[in-house]
């Protein structure tokens, strides 16, 4: 499968070159978009997405995957469906405005959106939800923690996991962080966010009652399973009818 990469010349982006340079799920990077395009000439990489659109024909590429920024959300959607390719969106912090972009698009394209590309973190969710689901009365705090220079808090896969399991705690609610007085309802969900050093990115969810605690927890040892995910995303995508999918989709295929 040919890849374009939006991103291309940040960390994840250069994670998922070399991923495809060691053949990973068949997968070959044929271009890129990025700012900052100072790859050299082995492969065509625009500075934007005005000029995607002039150096990428359409049927030169299978999908393309993004590693950049929410920013580039409209852009970027603008592009694949101009070019009718699949997307895999593999950044967080989209506004509404973004989120509601990527929905519309869904309806004209395959769009594989996902706040983690991690195989494991997508079973960390269908195992969270059942806990809860099986332990009403347990209170439930979701501790995430990575590295100095991710700009968004908490993480998307936090989000994503407070989330799941509402959808079997429907009275339950989100909590930043906690402080002040004041005693904890047990409709809380907690989020807390560490920031520290070069921590690829842990997620865990503790479980607790007066007589028992189950903790779930994934740890990222390395930034290319994220890449190897956006890469299976991409070779589950190619070829389904417009929609949009996410890692359950995977996990339930």
């Amino acid at each position: 499968m040919r890849i374009i990469v939006s991103g291309i010349c940040g960390h994840m982006g250069k994670e998922v070159v070399s991923a495809s340079l060691r053949g990973y799920r068949g997968a070959v990077t044929v271009g890129g978009v990025d700012i900052r395009s100072d790859r050299g000439a082995e492969i065509p990489v625009a500075g934007g997405f005005a000029e995607a659109k002039e150096i990428f024909g359409v049927g030169e590429a299978d999908c393309i995957i993004d590693f950049s920024h929410h920013s580039c959300t409209a852009e970027l959607l603008s592009f694949a469906v101009a070019k009718g390719m699949p997307a895999v969106l593999a950044t967080t912090g989209q506004t509404e405005e973004e989120l509601a972009l990527i929905a519309d698009a869904a309806k004209k394209i395959p769009v594989f959106f996902s706040a983690n590309m991690s195989l494991g973190v997508a079973l960390l969710v269908e195992l969270a939800k059942k806990a809860a689901a099986a332990m009403p009365d347990a209170q439930i705090e979701i501790i995430e923690k990575h590295h100095i220079r991710k700009l968004d808090a908490p993480s998307g896969t936090a989000i994503m996991l407070a989330n799941e399991i509402q959808s079997v705690r429907p009275s339950a609610y989100t909590v930043l962080g906690r402080s002040g007085h004041g005693k904890r309802t047990p409709e809380e969900i907690g989020i807390h966010a560490i920031r520290m050093g070069n921590i690829v990115g842990e997620h865990e969810v503790i479980l607790g009652t007066d007589t028992q605690t189950i903790t779930l927890k994934h740890e990222a040892h390395d930034r290319a399973l994220f890449a190897e995910g956006a890469l299976a995303a991409a070779e589950f995508l190619i070829g389904k009818g417009a929609g949009l999918y996410n890692m359950h989709d995977i996990v339930a295929d």
